[in-house]
């Protein structure tokens, strides 16, 4: 199978992880790094060894030998970058949200399929270890049928830290963590049918909110997603893992800390562990989304050539909308 070039849009704080990533998939290889600051783009493509050095999108993008682009840049520049590798015929492959605006996300949709060129969602949540594993066990049926379901994600971890822009943001929490774990919800239970969202705000130095409880309805499967990134102290703190506690009419599964997989029924207690795998380069602080990103990045390479993928633009847009739907609830 011929190697694929693509070209990466962004030298902020992912792209560094980003394109560690990309060097355990075979079959890609980054040929340009481009970002407005010229320093941050020669640096990240001297780390890497890469000769391609841009500030300017449509230089790096125009490039003879780019067959896709890889875009990890702030979401309000989402749309305008896609847009620019639609009008130049590459595929594009985009960190997640696609766009700040539900309205944007669904223009790039059509634009998508009226191009004939495939937009896909860096979505890397789905593809951890311990979520591919809930997944599969849940899907052998051992708890019956599923009735209700606690997703939780709430952490302490100075976030702002690494990214201090995540404070100016009007929509902040949902629209960044809940993205991913809303996610998981639809990955797990399917399509929700409604929606009810309580939101707070309790840090009072950030613009959006940092505190949120989301009820799903799935099928007849009631969900209820715990969400929280304030700087608040907590026993039982192991960002970025998210639990999960599943009930269903044999038993119940939990996915607890520290990547313990739980499974009760009528026989006992089964439990395993099943961590993420290591890598050198990724961040323990951040093992089990980093190391999430080369699955998801397999994936994501898949559909550049035309197969499938499992975080195309049209499964992305419903978790966008169910986002969407969490905020009007919310008011």
């Amino acid at each position: 199978m011929s190697e694929l070039k693509f070209v990466l849009l962004g030298a902020g704080f992912w792209a560094g992880y980003q394109l560690a990533a990309w060097q355990e998939v075979p079959g890609a290889r980054c040929i340009g790094v481009c970002d407005p600051d010229p320093e941050k783009a020669a640096r990240l493509a001297g780390k890497f060894g890469i000769e391609g050095v841009f500030t300017d999108a449509l230089e790096a993008i125009s490039t003879g030998d780019v067959d896709f682009v890889d875009i990890v840049t702030p979401p309000a520049t989402h749309p305008e970058l896609v847009r620019l590798a639609l009008s130049h015929k590459k595929p594009v492959i985009c960190q997640k949200p696609l766009a700040e605006l539900l309205a944007d996300a669904e223009a790039l949709e059509r634009e998508s399929k009226k191009s004939g060129v495939s937009v896909l969602v860096h979505e890397n949540f789905r593809w951890q270890t311990p979520m591919r594993a809930l997944k599969a066990e849940l899907a052998s049926g051992v708890i019956g049928t599923i009735f209700r379901a606690r997703l939780t994600m709430v952490s302490g971890f100075p976030v702002f830290a690494n990214q201090p822009n995540l404070k100016n943001l009007e929509r902040f929490l949902l629209a960044d963590i809940g993205v991913h774990v809303l996610d998981i919800a639809r990955f797990f239970f399917g399509e929700a049918d409604s929606v009810q969202c309580h939101l707070s705000k309790v840090q009072k130095d950030i613009a959006g909110e940092d505190a949120g409880t989301v009820f799903t309805r799935h099928s007849g499967v009631t969900v209820i997603t715990e969400l929280g990134y304030v700087q608040n102290f907590y026993e039982r703190d192991h960002f970025p893992e998210t639990f999960a506690f599943i009930e269903g009419s044999k038993g119940s599964i939990e996915l607890a800390p520290d990547y313990w997989l739980r499974t009760t029924t009528k026989s006992g207690t089964h439990a395993r562990r099943v961590p993420p795998p290591r890598y050198g380069w990724a961040d323990p602080a951040y093992e089990v989304a980093h190391s999430s990103m080369v699955p998801c990045l397999t994936n994501l390479l898949a559909g550049v050539r035309g197969e499938p993928c499992e975080t195309n633009i049209t499964d992305n847009l419903k978790t966008l909308r169910l986002v969407e739907a969490a905020y009007t609830s919310a008011g």
